[in-house]
């Protein structure tokens, strides 16, 4: 079912007439708690967050406004959009009010007649948000397929006609209504839902389907198994009908594949409406299902050792078995009339299942890099059989691709997955590393004969370097297709800064899971034009609203400077460390570190969403996760045992004063004479009265104070020793252990930034000496004082970093070093700031305009141009 990729999760926890959890923590003004719900959410794997405070004790508005605005300065939550819901106007329009991005409102409706709706929408149109239109009418809600259809036309008939609503800002919510409640007339609700969908879509293009999915089992609740399969039959079904999004929990999801049949049979019965007694078939079985939801567990056994070699192969590359690999090829090789004939074979034929498997949801990333390694292991075999035929022929491929993290940026690990996920649908891959050049890459690209070149990078200077390339592809006469992806690129950033400087196909890829289907596009033959086309048509829509849309208003640098946060330095005293200067830790004991390890981005690295540990109990993806956190637990026991990395680090604590936005770092305690300075952005954006425009400067005391503070800074890596081990796995075609190990060594010095910090607080800077919280706490960050490093939503120029390396003599005292585009190697370390003042509080700066741009590059002492390339993301206009 490859529609299930495109398919969008709304998170439905945010909702205080849903979620009585989060209802509780608003009614008791516990908004910081109510924020880890919502960021939970997001972890999850919600691609859109639903909020509704529509509760009779509850200020509604009230409410609704300050919840957005604290989400507003918490990056990982706002990163994903809001949909605004609320069955008060009033609400919905106090919400928009805060969202600075793209609002989704639910909803509207055609139930208080045209003039309302009319209003309504017009007044979404002018804050640019997408719309929720629910089938409901003057005579009321929708419940037949064709009442569903009736209404829907006339609201987009209205709103594209007389409004001028943008079609593909319009997503219906046809009304999903339970079923198997024992009255008939419900019975083909699940149906009616579907085939209007269906219909819908055909006479409304552009738009959207929604839905609130849970209600189609409101009739079994209580019976979670039964529940679960349900959804699952329904979305597939929907899905397939044309249904986009919905309101969903991803854990109460059964694999569709997974029902078992007599179950799948009897739910399908029921949604699909296909016999008159389907309610009291499945009412038959149901109790033998309920808790029952943990899933098949499957034992090992060696049966599939009795199938013939070709079977076995197969069977070995889609469950990443190695250990009968090279026996096995062998075998096929002397039953082959040729070496290169078991790569054609059985070899591409199980590869070709794992690529079917993945990209329809039922397999996942790590369990596809175990594949990968079998393959690879297998044709290292056969290859020296192969040039001793001299025979240069290769099993045929759907495309050579090069792939490179462009120059100056060292980060591989996702650009690793996508080669192996590539590879594992058939593509050939040539990896050219990190760091590599813009001439490199397509002086590689022109030998080899490349389909297709892709870009990969996760800082933030990787994107004018990623620029360059398409220029220089585009002054060199390329052709083919450039793919854009890594954590730091966006597709607006690809639409509005890469694609105009190449006129051949540019397309942003969002994750490894997409690279499959955007790969396979661009090389058919049939549909290469059309698909090109619709994503240039994407990108110059973008472009248009961008250009055409309303510019954010900004507070003017000073007044956003005079609006700053009072850090109280009339009655506070700020804290005195321990010691000034640097401070050195040569080979960190690494068993002090592994407790500290926050192991949910180790599986969101693999694209495993979730938070940990409930992951591993996850219907879906639980499985995978569980067989992946058992051998990073045996990796991580060898890293120990023998020694593999060695952590270093160097922290320091130096006599400070703000001036301005400008943090001076004193080489003494007479504050006489600067040792550097530090220039911190502000955020610009319109706040309400009594809300700061804040800025890393506002936690130091104002050099006008006369207030003596302090700032810290720290660099710290788990990363050296790591690469004969890498090289190692390398040799062995071991794509899994190789990225398995930089993943572990990711997480150890995250977990090494989180272990000095915790001790700067209790001791080196001792402000929070009596501090004493679990690691669960640590991770949700619930201690005084924060670490910013730069490149980050309060800090995000990367430029900081040498400043803070010299500060701290890192190369010397830690080993670590920049690149020219400041990222750190070793690649696993994490360099930053302390601040101890007690309210510090991480936020994002957000877009700052060209007055503080100005600012910013005479305080840093350089050209407009290169400020503007430091701060390119942050800028405006």
């Amino acid at each position: 079912m490859q529609q299930t990729s495109q398919f969008i999760n709304v998170g439905e926890r945010t909702n205080v007439t849903g979620s009585a959890k989060f209802k509780k923590l608003i009614l008791s003004d516990n908004y910081d708690e109510a924020l880890s719900v919502a960021r939970q959410q997001v972890e999850n794997g919600a691609q859109i967050i639903d909020i509704n405070m529509d509760e009779g004790l509850l200020d509604a508005e009230k409410a609704m406004t300050t919840f957005l605005q604290l989400i507003a300065a918490e990056p990982d939550i706002a990163r994903v959009p809001i949909m605004i819901d609320s069955s008060k106007w009033s609400v919905i329009e106090a919400g928009l009010k805060c969202v600075t991005g793209k609002a989704v409102v639910n909803s509207i409706s055609l139930k208080e007649g045209e003039e309302a709706f009319i209003h309504q929408a017009k007044l979404c149109l002018r804050y640019g948000a997408a719309v929720v239109v629910m089938a409901f009418d003057e005579t009321g809600q929708a419940d037949t397929a064709e009442r569903k259809v009736e209404i829907c036309a006339r609201a987009y008939d209205i709103l594209t006609k007389q409004v001028g609503f943008p079609p593909e800002d319009i997503i219906f919510d046809p009304n999903i209504f339970a079923v198997a409640t024992g009255i008939a007339e419900h019975d083909s609700y699940g149906l009616d839902f579907i085939e209007a969908t269906r219909d819908i879509k055909a006479r409304c293009p552009y738009v959207k389907i929604s839905g609130g999915v849970s209600n189609i089992s409101f009739s079994f609740r209580g019976n979670n198994p039964v529940r679960e399969a349900m959804h699952s039959v329904f979305l597939y079904h929907a899905i397939k009908a044309g249904m986009d999004m919905g309101i969903v929990n991803a854990g109460q999801l059964a694999v569709y594949d997974d029902i078992p049949d007599e179950l799948r049979e009897r739910v399908e019965d029921v949604i699909l409406n296909r016999r008159e007694d389907g309610t009291d078939r499945l009412l038959e079985i149901a109790e033998k299902y309920r808790g029952d939801g943990s899933g098949q567990k499957k034992a090992p056994d060696l049966k599939w050792r009795d199938a013939p070699v070709e079977k076995r192969l197969a069977h070995a590359l889609v469950h990443g078995i190695t250990d009968f690999v090279i026996e096995d090829t062998e075998e096929a090789r002397q039953a082959a009339d040729r070496p290169i004939h078991v790569i054609e074979g059985p070899l591409m034929d199980g590869m070709n299942v794992v690529g079917d498997l993945f990209g329809s949801g039922k397999m996942f990333l790590p369990q596809v890099v175990k594949s990968a390694r079998v393959m690879k292991q297998s044709v290292a075999h056969l290859i020296p059989f192969i040039e001793e035929e001299k025979d240069d022929s290769a099993a045929s491929s759907k495309g050579k691709i090069v792939l490179a993290t462009v120059k100056g940026d060292v980060h591989d690990i996702g650009k690793n997955i996508v080669g192996v996920v590539l590879q594992c649908n058939n593509f050939e891959v040539i990896d050219l590393g990190v760091m590599v050049p813009a001439q490199k890459i397509l002086d590689v690209a022109q030998e080899e004969g490349a389909d297709i070149i892709g870009l990969s990078g996760l800082i933030t200077p990787s994107l004018d370097e990623m620029v360059f390339v398409a220029e220089e592809m585009q002054r060199r006469d390329f052709s083919c297709p450039l793919l854009i992806g890594g954590a730091t690129t966006s597709k607006v950033h690809t639409a509005l800064r890469i694609e105009p400087k190449y006129e051949s196909a540019t397309v942003h890829v969002l994750d490894a899971s997409r690279a499959v289907g955007v790969a396979s596009n661009l090389m058919s033959e049939d549909g290469a034009d059309s698909f090109i086309e619709g994503i240039r048509g994407d990108y110059a829509d973008i472009r248009t609203k961008r250009e055409g849309g309303k510019a954010r208003v900004l507070r003017p640098y000073n007044e956003s400077l005079a609006n700053g946060f009072d850090g109280g330095w009339t009655t506070y005293l700020p804290p005195a460390p321990s010691f000034t200067g640097v401070k050195v830790f040569e080979d960190y004991p690494l068993e002090q570190l592994t407790p500290r390890i926050d192991w949910t981005p180790f599986f969101q690295t693999w694209e495993l969403a979730g938070q940990y540990p409930k992951l591993l109990d996850d219907p879906i993806v639980g499985e995978s996760a569980r067989g992946l956190k058992a051998d990073a637990d045996v990796m991580l026991a060898q890293i120990l045992e023998e020694k593999w990395l060695t952590a270093k680090a160097a922290i320091g604590f130096w006599p400070a004063n703000a001036r301005g936005d400008d943090l001076i770092v004193w080489t003494d305690e007479s504050r006489s004479k600067a040792l550097a300075v530090l220039p911190m952005l502000r955020q610009q954006m319109q706040k309400q009265t009594g809300r700061a425009n804040m800025s890393l400067a506002d936690f130091i005391a104002p050099e006008e104070s006369g207030v003596a503070d302090w700032i810290g800074g720290f660099a710290v890596t788990a990363g050296h020793g790591i690469e004969p081990h890498l090289d190692r796995f390398k040799k062995a075609n071991d794509d899994y252990n190789d990225i398995l190990l930089k993943a572990l060594a990711d997480r150890l010095a995250e977990a090494f930034a989180e272990k000095m910090h915790e001790d700067v607080r209790k001791t080196h800077w001792g402000y929070a000496a009596d501090e004493d919280l679990s690691n669960e706490d640590l991770i949700k960050e619930r201690y005084r004082g924060i670490r910013p490093a730069p490149g980050y939503p309060a800090c995000p120029d990367h430029s900081l970093k040498p400043i803070l390396f010299d500060l701290l003599s890192a190369e010397s005292t830690a080993g670590m070093t920049l690149t020219e585009s400041f990222a750190m190697l070793p690649t696993a370390s994490v360099s930053g700031f302390y601040f101890a003042h007690p309210e510090a509080s991480y936020f994002g700066v957000g877009k700052v305009g060209e007055d503080q741009l100005q600012s910013y590059a005479e305080r840093r002492g350089a050209d407009l141009d290169i400020a503007s390339r430091w701060l390119r993301p942050n800028l405006a206009a």
